[in-house]
C-alpha cells in the first residue's frame, strides 16, 4: 500500500545532522508544555449580536474587544456554520489527506497547493511536523482544481462561503469597536488575497516536544479556525504558554497581525503553535481573512505606533525574513 505521510523523519533527521550558518528559531522549554494545564478560551454567543435588547448586543461586542485585547484569542458558538456541514468537510479533507503522498505532490490538486513540514526550515526547531492545501478562494470553485475529487468541490465551496460571511461578521464588529465603518472590509477583502487551509498533523513517533506547526503569528486581520477535540494548540498568554482546551460546539478566532497594526495595538495578534501527537492525527481548516495586496494598512488613532504599510510590503517583507533569517519577524519590522 502507498505511503499517504511525507517523509517527515527523513527531513527532520537531516536537519539534526547538518546544521547551517543561519540562527536557530529560539523556542521556550520544555516545548511541549507536558503537565500543562488546558484553559478556556473566552466563550461568546453570537446570537447576542442579532439579539432585540441592544444592551444584550453592545454587551457581546465589548466581549468580542475584550477577548481580542486581553487574548487574542476567543471561541464562538451559534456561529451559524451548521455541525452537518462541519463533518462533511472534514469527511472530504480526511479523504484528501489519505491520497498517498506521491499523488498529493505531483497531480496538482487544488491548484498545485499542497504543502508539508518547513522548506525553509534550518534547524528542527524550525520544522512543522504537519502537511496542509493552501487554497485562495479565487480557486475554490475552479472544477479542475479538484481531480476526481468531485464531492470535494462542493462542500469546499459551501464551508468557505460560510466561512466568509462570519468572518466579514466578526471583522466588522471589531471595526465597529474602532470606531470604523464595518463595510471597510467589504472593500479590500476580497477572493483574490482570502484563503483556506486545510490541515493534517499526522502522529509523531519520535518525541512530545515536536511542534505540529511552529510558534507564529498570523499575517492577516483574522484567523478563524475549525478543529478536532484531539488538542494541541497553545497560545502565549502573561509571557507563559497556555494549552487552548477544545470546544466541540466552537471555532476559535485569533487576532492577526494586520487588525493588531490597525487597532494600534489594542488587539493582538498572538504567537501560537500547535504540538504533534504520539498516538493520534488531528485535523484542523483555517480561514485566513486577507486585504488586497494594495490595501494600506493604517493605525486608527494617533499617535501611530506602526508607519503606514500595504499588504503587499508585509508579506514580500515577512517572506525575506524567513528566507534570510530562518524565521518571521513580523510587526516589529514597521515600528516608527
Amino acid at each position: 500500500m502507498l505511503q499517504s505521510n511525507p517523509p517527515f523523519l527523513q527531513h527532520y533527521g537531516a536537519l539534526l545532522r547538518h546544521p547551517t550558518e543561519f540562527p536557530a528559531l529560539e523556542c521556550d522549554e520544555p516545548k511541549n508544555g507536558v503537565g500543562m494545564e488546558e484553559c478556556q478560551l473566552p466563550l461568546i454567543d453570537l446570537n447576542d449580536l442579532n439579539c432585540e435588547n441592544k444592551r444584550e448586543r453592545v454587551a457581546c461586542c465589548r466581549a468580542i474587544r475584550r477577548a481580542s485585547s486581553e487574548w487574542g484569542f476567543f471561541q464562538v458558538v451559534n456561529h451559524g456554520i451548521s455541525p452537518e456541514l462541519i463533518q462533511r468537510m472534514r469527511r472530504e479533507q480526511v479523504k484528501l489527506f489519505q491520497t498517498p503522498f506521491e499523488s498529493k505532490t505531483t497531480c496538482g490538486l487544488l491548484n498545485n497547493s499542497y504543502r508539508w513540514g518547513t522548506p525553509t526550515a534550518t534547524s528542527p526547531k524550525q520544522f512543522s511536523w504537519s502537511e496542509a492545501f493552501h487554497i485562495p478562494l479565487s480557486q475554490i470553485s475552479e472544477g479542475t482544481c479538484y481531480g476526481e475529487y468531485n464531492s470535494l468541490r462542493e462542500v469546499t465551496k459551501e464551508f468557505a462561503a460560510a466561512m466568509s460571511k462570519l468572518a466579514r461578521l466578526l471583522a466588522g464588529v471589531l471595526a465597529e469597536n474602532l470606531g470604523n465603518q464595518k463595510s471597510v472590509f467589504e472593500d479590500i477583502c476580497d477572493e483574490s488575497t482570502c484563503f483556506l487551509r486545510l490541515n493534517r498533523y499526522p502522529t509523531c513517533p519520535i518525541s512530545p516536544e515536536i511542534f505540529g506547526l511552529v510558534p507564529h503569528t498570523d499575517s492577516d486581520f483574522l484567523t478563524i479556525l475549525c478543529q478536532d477535540q484531539v488538542g494541541g494548540l497553545q497560545l502565549m498568554k502573561d509571557s507563559q504558554w497556555v494549552a487552548a482546551k477544545p470546544n466541540k460546539d466552537a471555532l476559535v478566532v485569533n487576532i492577526g497581525d494586520l487588525f493588531q497594526a490597525w487597532s494600534n495595538n489594542l488587539y493582538k495578534s498572538v504567537e501560537h503553535r500547535v504540538m504533534a501527537n504520539r498516538t493520534t492525527e488531528r485535523y484542523s481548516i483555517a480561514y485566513f481573512l486577507c486585504p488586497s495586496y494594495d490595501s494600506l494598512i493604517a493605525s486608527c488613532t494617533e499617535p501611530s505606533i506602526y508607519r503606514k504599510f500595504t499588504f503587499g510590503e508585509y508579506r514580500s517583507q515577512v517572506q525575506e525574513d524567513v528566507k534570510t533569517t530562518g524565521y518571521k519577524v513580523g510587526l516589529p519590522r514597521f515600528l516608527l
